[in-house]
């Protein structure tokens, strides 16, 4: 005979238990590592083992009933907030499709096979619905391998939200025949609940978020907000019948384009969660499973058998359909299969509703032997699940890290950022984290220049504070910065020795700010680095958060194809917009545009790009009148003697500060000594090369025309 429980008391102490919990969290995944075992199942064996059905060294209290369920909400509020929308908006007919066969396949199976346990109807009802269900518990390893934004990851979690709320749907049905109000009206009722729930979040939250991230640039205050966001959606998703998950993934839908991705408050977001929250989560539902309910009996052991397999069998059928009807590689099919095939908090929910129905006196919805069948096909789903999640991980990575790679092998990218104290440091780091390529692996370099004169030590020492700024803005989204401080007699010089020094390919710096009308609108050492350095530069202003913005329109000059910078602006312009989630309009003529699309279709088809035509330079400053305070206008410059340049350019000081002094804005300078358009590791398409002489010959003839077109007008 096996205890039902070890004689001795578990720990009652808090603080023991807190070391307890903490030393199961960092064990667990050495453990599991040597062992080649994901450590989300070590999480759960933990469980298991120091819960009151193993060992009885921990109870489970309600510290482990509120971390966990705040575990459970961080794991689908990271699913929606890391959600590639774009992606899922394209594939919405194939999110749809894979939810409803993911639900109706392991329904359908698991509703026969429960029949054959002589099961009343609606206790089958009950089973088939947990079956159905999922709960994306292998997602932290999708976050490990950085495959969140994968169109395979995205299917599931869209599919996963759609099985849950199916299945919750039928509860609801369930409960409603348990009383009195299951008639037409209940089911308005919950559908009206419903739509006011998510016609009033998507008006009030975007709202709330951009009013406080506009205000407010604390870390820990942003953090709280977006905690207290994800809480209220959750709690407000509970009051309406539907589980808080729904709600949770909800506030992440709706906060994803105001997280970036690269920024910090979304580092913070996933250090915390994955640390602490989840972990207990998990531990926690290893605490409920009794492994010894395996030696009870046969019959036990058949209903366990036949929930499991023909549930899983569901799962795998509906995940390789897919696959197959798709022609997906069978990575996809097998990480489809990995992350909608675990069961844990939503299916623990649903049977302890059951548990609460009384069918007849003293008799309940969910017996013994249904209750201990759920909570042993949790831990056999849970390690199944997460191993076969961690393997199609891994072959997805190596398959298209090796892609990835040898398309990036002779990619320049080595980005300075000059930086100054009082400057516009937060945006400016903003700016370079996410126009960075990250695969890249190669940092930022952030640069303070100060003048070699009497007050130099003072300023000095107010530089290296700001580059610790910086640094720290780097490292909080895990990218390494090298940091400089120099002095010059000559800031230009400066900035073109350590761009030389550091062999960087482009510049992010912010724009000069006119104070007064004497002013310069380039400032002082601005046009002087420009015409020294033939490089990419980038000059920016933003008075708002890069993250509340709502639309970059790009002013793009003729002939800034023939440019050999061309395609390096238009990847950095597309990152800005991928990773903010926001549109790009490209004003500019078709011959232009047209390579622009053809790109980014190809390089970044998430990305929601509109392409407008502009005939003539002087339609630019009509943009001012689309414009609002959440758009950034991009200007496409040239230097003086380019193939781009024209003499209208000699008035865009003018016209950008009279038409465009309140806006955000940035210009682009293009590089015109990098990699040639057909030696970029890009697969955009190719476009007609022209030589140095040629590019001479053309650029004298179109700057007389736009000359005369000038002079005339």
């Amino acid at each position: 005979m096996i205890p039902d429980t070890f004689n001795y008391l578990p720990i009652t102490d808090p603080t023991m238990i807190f070391f307890v919990v903490l030393f199961i969290i960092l064990a667990a995944p050495i453990v599991m590592g040597k062992l080649r075992i994901p450590h989300i199942v070590g999480m759960v064996l933990a469980g298991v083992v120091v819960g009151k059905y193993g060992l009885n060294i921990l109870e489970r209290d309600s510290s482990f009933e509120l971390f966990g369920k705040v575990g459970l909400y961080y794991i689908m509020f990271l699913a929606g907030l890391e959600m590639d929308i774009e992606g899922l908006k394209s594939n919405g007919k194939k999110v749809a499709l894979f939810g409803l066969l993911t639900f109706l396949l392991p329904f359908a199976l698991t509703y026969w096979a429960s029949s054959l346990l002589n099961y009343n109807p609606t206790a089958t009802l009950l089973i088939s619905s947990i079956m159905a269900s999922n709960t994306l518990i292998a997602y932290p390893i999708v976050c490990k391998y950085g495959l969140q934004r994968h169109v395979s990851v995205t299917l599931c979690v869209g599919a996963s939200m759609i099985a849950l709320t199916l299945a919750l749907v039928v509860l609801a049905a369930i409960v409603g025949s348990f009383g009195s109000g299951a008639g037409v009206g209940f089911w308005c009722l919950f559908l009206l609940k419903i739509f006011l729930f998510v016609a009033g979040g998507l008006m009030l939250l975007p709202r709330m978020a951009r009013w406080f991230l506009r205000r407010y640039s604390d870390a820990v205050a942003q953090y709280i907000f977006v905690m207290a966001l994800m809480f209220l959606s959750a709690a407000v998703s509970g009051f309406i019948g539907l589980e808080g998950v729904f709600g949770a993934f909800f506030a992440g839908l709706i906060l994803n384009r105001y997280i970036p991705h690269v920024s910090p408050l979304m580092n913070r977001l996933e250090f915390t969660g994955n640390a602490l929250f989840i972990p207990y989560f998990l531990i926690g539902v290893g605490m409920l499973i009794n492994v010894r309910v395996l030696f009870t009996g046969w019959h036990t052991v058949f209903v366990i058998f036949c929930i499991i397999f023909f549930g899983t069998l569901g799962k795998g059928l509906a995940a390789y359909v897919m696959k197959g009807v798709f022609r997906m590689p069978w990575s996809n099919g097998n990480m489809m299969f990995g992350l909608t095939s675990s069961h844990a908090a939503g299916s623990i929910a649903i049977v302890m509703v059951g548990m609460k129905l009384q069918t007849t006196p003293g008799e309940y919805l969910v017996d013994s032997d249904m209750l201990n069948a759920v909570v042993i096909m949790i831990l056999f789903t849970c390690v199944f699940g997460s191993m076969m999640t961690d393997n199609a991980s891994q072959k997805i990575t190596l398959t298209e890290g090796l892609a990835s790679e040898s398309e990036g092998k002779n990619d320049d990218e080595k980005i300075l950022v000059p930086l100054r104290s009082g400057g516009q440091i937060e945006t400016l780091m903003s700016m370079a984290l996410m126009m960075h390529n990250n695969k890249l692996n190669r940092g930022l370099i952030g640069l303070n220049v100060v003048y070699d004169d009497e007050n130099s030590q003072k300023f000095q020492a107010l530089g290296k504070r700001t580059l610790e700024e910086a640094a720290k803005m780097a490292s909080a989204v895990d990218v390494r910065m090298l940091t400089q401080s120099r002095l010059a007699t000559n800031i230009t010089n400066g900035i073109i020795h350590a761009f030389k020094e550091y062999d960087a390919s482009e510049i992010i710096m912010g724009l000069h700010e006119k104070k007064t009308d004497g002013d310069k609108f380039w400032g002082i050492f601005t046009p002087d680095l420009v015409n020294q350095l033939n490089r990419q530069i980038i000059l920016c202003r933003c008075n708002r958060p890069l993250n509340t913005l709502r639309r970059i329109l790009v002013a793009v000059p003729s002939r800034v194809e023939f440019e050999q910078g061309f395609y390096r602006w238009i990847e950095r312009l597309a990152r800005l917009a991928e990773n903010l989630s926001c549109r790009i309009i490209f004003h500019g003529r078709i011959e232009s545009t047209s390579l622009i699309n053809e790109y980014i279709r190809n390089q970044h088809p998430g990305v929601r790009a509109e392409y407008v035509l502009m005939e003539h330079w002087k339609e630019f400053t009509q943009l001012a009148q689309q414009m609002s305070s959440d758009h950034m206008l991009v200007v496409i410059s040239a230097r003086q003697g380019t193939v781009s340049y024209k003499p209208v350019f000699e008035r865009l000081p003018l016209e950008l500060y009279r038409h465009y002094h309140e806006h955000n804005l940035m210009v682009v300078f293009p590089d015109q000594n990098g990699q040639s358009p057909e030696d970029m590791t890009f697969t955009a398409p190719q476009h007609h090369s022209v030589d140095s002489a040629y590019s001479s010959i053309v650029n004298w003839v179109m700057n007389k025309i736009d000359k005369g077109r000038s002079d005339a007008s």
